[in-house]
């Protein structure tokens, strides 16, 4: 079973390095995007570990904006191109961390080969709060000087916005863990269907619904499974997931889950030497 990790990264080169130490495997390639603002120098010594590949065409990612699609796409083709022949597309961020063997994360992807796991929710029906993102404009991912006065009034002057294509909308989490077949779908489904790409270019934060909501639309619907494989503490209700500690290690060895975010191995190594 071989697997692509794409990683999307913008620091803690050293972090990244000893994700990928953990995920060595024979049949596991790293496929890196790392942010456009960020200066590579300081990642360059993963060339030397093993299947390590830089995406070429880097973003300027954004928080929250179509950017970060746009990088996720780059390394879709970049995998599709490579003639690894990979079977799955794992995504992950550098500052996630397995919680389990890259032994046991092949033999897991070997035992359900073909179904594809990512988080959905119904936008309409579970995750209404999301519906903003997809009925108003947003122009975060532009940049402009008045962008956020012009928002405001492209929303009083225009209709809601209604989904493409009659398009069902799901998602939550971004991060993801999908057959290649899936992938090469995605990428024939965009290009086939510009205006689902101009929709979710004004969507805020659209890099958690687009994937899901393309394949949820599709005949892999019935493949997909609603676990994204990842264990992530969003208790605190902030923006972001709470940064994992050795407080966290009694539930992180509980879980089921291949994956866990956030890690910080500046603040917090203990954990990850502790799942060591």
């Amino acid at each position: 079973m071989k697997i692509a990790h794409l990683i999307l990264a913008h620091c803690d080169s050293q972090q990244l390095g000893r994700l990928i130490d953990r995920l060595q495997n024979p049949d596991a390639f790293f496929f890196i995007h790392i942010d456009k603002k960020t200066e590579l120098d300081s990642f360059m010594f993963l060339k030397d570990k093993k299947q390590v590949y830089f995406v070429k065409d880097r973003v300027n990612v954004g928080w929250g904006a179509y950017s970060i699609i746009e990088a996720t796409i780059n390394g879709f083709k970049e995998i599709l191109s490579s003639d690894l022949c990979v079977d799955y597309v794992n995504l992950l961020s550098g500052a996630d961390y397995p919680l389990k063997k890259a032994s046991q994360i092949h033999q897991f992807f070997e035992e359900h080969s073909g179904q594809n796991f990512m988080e959905y929710l119904s936008v309409y029906d579970e995750w209404t709060e999301a519906i903003p993102r997809l009925t108003e404009y947003h122009l975060t991912n532009y940049a402009f000087p008045g962008k956020y006065v012009a928002q405001k009034w492209l929303n009083r002057l225009t209709p809601t916005r209604k989904m493409p294509n009659n398009l069902i909308p799901v998602g939550k989490s971004q991060w993801f863990s999908i057959s290649v077949e899936a992938v090469k779908f995605i990428l024939n489904y965009l290009e086939k269907y510009p205006e689902v790409v101009r929709f979710f270019k004004l969507t805020w934060a659209p890099d958690e619904i687009i994937f899901q909501t393309i394949l949820y639309n599709s005949e892999f619907k019935d493949r997909l499974v609603n676990n994204n494989l990842r264990y992530i503490d969003w208790s605190a209700g902030k923006a972001s997931p709470e940064i994992l500690t050795e407080a966290d290690l009694p539930t992180l060895k509980a879980s089921n889950a291949l994956f866990a975010r956030k890690f910080s191995m500046s603040k917090h190594p203990e954990i990850m030497d502790l799942l060591d």
